[in-house]
């Protein structure tokens, strides 16, 4: 079974972290919480759900995992500044990992200098950051541009989670 980084930080958008999380950990997946801070409380903005942080950015390495998760609300914002969250999500794209980001979760994204000729979705309000990120976006419920899948809201949150557990599948040749 894959082994997935759900990078957070304080004030995610609630569904957008427990939904993904408990459908991964539902199909075997292994769900490790990535925060600033190993041991950390992190909590959603709507106050519906909380987790600790399993381990430290600085304390992981992209190779021990299959993939990555980045949740919206705040939580992206709260991040994206960290070098070591930016190093990740760059090598996890780079060595063509599933990156799968939602609402405004592409934030690390465009931080990370990773959007320059990619096709996605985003919550519609940061359209403009994205395409100034060069990024080419579009208003759908999910967009797949490779390894690299993007959500607009929490209505959207059945197709991302089909394409990402879709993803992990064919990657790593589990049946999800």
């Amino acid at each position: 079974m894959a082994r997935i980084a759900f990078l957070l930080g304080q004030e995610f958008e609630d569904s957008e972290m427990s939904e993904p999380y408990e459908a991964v950990r539902q199909k075997g997946h292994e769900a490790v919480i990535v925060g600033l801070k190993a041991g950390e409380t992190l909590k959603g903005k709507q106050g519906k759900a909380g987790y600790t942080a399993d381990k430290a950015i600085g304390d992981v390495k992209p190779e021990e995992f299959d993939a990555v998760i980045i949740p919206g609300g705040s939580s992206p914002e709260n991040i994206r500044l960290d070098a070591g969250m930016k190093k990740f999500v760059t090598a996890m794209l780079q060595a063509n990992k599933t990156v799968s980001a939602v609402c405004h979760g592409p934030q690390l994204l465009i931080s990370a200098g990773l959007l320059k000729g990619r096709t996605i979705t985003s919550v519609p309000v940061l359209q403009d950051d994205m395409r100034n990120a060069g990024a080419t976006f579009v208003d759908k419920e999910v967009v797949v541009d490779g390894n690299l899948i993007t959500s607009r809201t929490p209505q959207d949150l059945p197709a991302f989670i089909r394409e990402t557990l879709h993803a992990v599948e064919v990657t790593n040749g589990v049946r999800s």
